[in-house]
């Protein structure tokens, strides 16, 4: 195991246990300009998102930065690709555990659409049972060939092996170990969200983020029932992004807090007048606080210029491109909200949206 994660977990665990601080009050971070925009950045993706869901026509905002750049969702799980797992990998086929985390992982190791799609075109919905790395190997070199693209830009997927020609037959192998080893059975029987990140941080090429974005994702299906709130891993994007919001951290690691912030965020938004439509009475959760630091990092680029985070990145890469499609909105049925989307989707005459908040969340200045 990563010794990275080995420190983590070590860390997390004494805290847990509650001997982490000795009962002495924790000296609270520090915050920034930033921090100020973090929420209403926040608040301001969230406005947009909902506008989209009933589906008013654009523009959905004020913000030049946020009409100009691609941002995603306040919540990973109402991002379109995170949509599309749901809908249509998750609960799209055979609901037995082992079918269920092969479909997910298959898709994930890829996290592109058009890729899922070309094997489907060609296996029908693939299964655990009907894998095979030769075929599907065949299948996405033709791709390759072509010059598909077969990986997702949303983060760098390192191959999982050294020595083999393609990148993708990395995964396809490490895909058919993880069902030789019976993977599925082992997620199903681990009891905590931590204890099946830890079942993913056994194999070669997943790190620890890569490990907390699959176990996330496993755990929208029925196959693990764990809460958002357990616990969290930092990305590079978030860390820097924390490093701009905080002049200093006090006592609290990234971990500690991304938890800081989900655990006060109602504290924050009122501090601000800022009324938050949230999901359908579901608030942030720490995966979505983890990826709020990651966007704000970027959007402080361009409006907070001064302000530097790690890596010294000062663009944002990503133009926004409106697309006609319909924006989806319907999350794993264990949360009990889907029935609230599609009330609060229907666009009611006369009106311009739906008032979900208290008053209507404030635009986002930007000079």
């Amino acid at each position: 195991m990563h010794a990275e994660a080995v420190a983590s977990i070590a860390a997390e665990r004494v805290r847990a246990a509650g001997q982490g601080w000795l009962g002495v009050t924790r000296r609270p971070p520090v915050p920034t300009p930033v921090f100020d925009t973090y929420w209403h950045f926040a608040a301001e993706r969230q406005r947009i998102y909902h506008s989209r869901v009933r589906g008013e026509p654009g523009p959905w905002t004020d913000d030049r930065v946020l009409s100009a750049h691609r941002f995603t969702n306040a919540y990973r799980a109402a991002d379109r690709v995170s949509q599309y797992l749901i809908r249509h990998v998750v609960y799209n086929g055979d609901q037995t555990f082992d079918e269920v985390v092969f479909r997910v992982l298959l898709f994930k190791l890829f996290n592109k659409i058009s890729t899922w799609e070309l094997l489907c075109s060609e296996f029908g919905t693939p299964t655990a049972g009907g894998f095979s790395v030769k075929d599907f190997d065949a299948v996405l070199t033709r791709a390759f060939s072509r010059g598909v693209r077969l990986y997702s830009a949303a983060y760098i997927m390192p191959a999982a092996e050294r020595g083999v020609a393609r990148k993708h037959l990395t995964h396809l192998k490490l895909l058919r170990r993880m069902l030789d080893e019976r993977l599925p059975e082992h997620l199903a029987a681990d009891t905590s969200m931590r204890a099946a990140y830890e079942s993913l941080l056994h194999y070669n090429g997943l790190g620890p983020f890569l490990a907390y974005q699959l176990v996330t994702d496993l755990n929208y299906t029925n196959v693990l029932g764990f809460s958002e709130m357990e616990f969290v891993v930092p990305g590079p994007g978030a860390r820097s992004g924390i490093h701009k919001c905080f002049s200093d951290p006090g006592d609290y690691d990234e971990a500690d807090l991304i938890r800081y912030v989900a655990d006060r965020q109602a504290q924050e938004f009122a501090a601000r007048d800022i009324a938050f439509e949230d999901l359908w009475s579901r608030p942030l959760q720490l995966v979505d606080c983890q990826n709020l630091f990651c966007e704000v990092d970027k959007y402080a680029r361009v409006v907070h210029p001064d302000v530097s985070g790690v890596g010294g990145r000062t663009r944002i890469k990503q133009r926004f491109e409106s697309v006609p499609d319909p924006v989806e909105a319907w999350f794993p049925p264990k949360w009990g909200i889907n029935d609230l989307v599609v009330a609060g989707s229907v666009r009611r005459p006369g009106r311009s949206s739906v008032h979900v908040g208290r008053q209507q969340a404030l635009p986002l200045a930007v000079p």
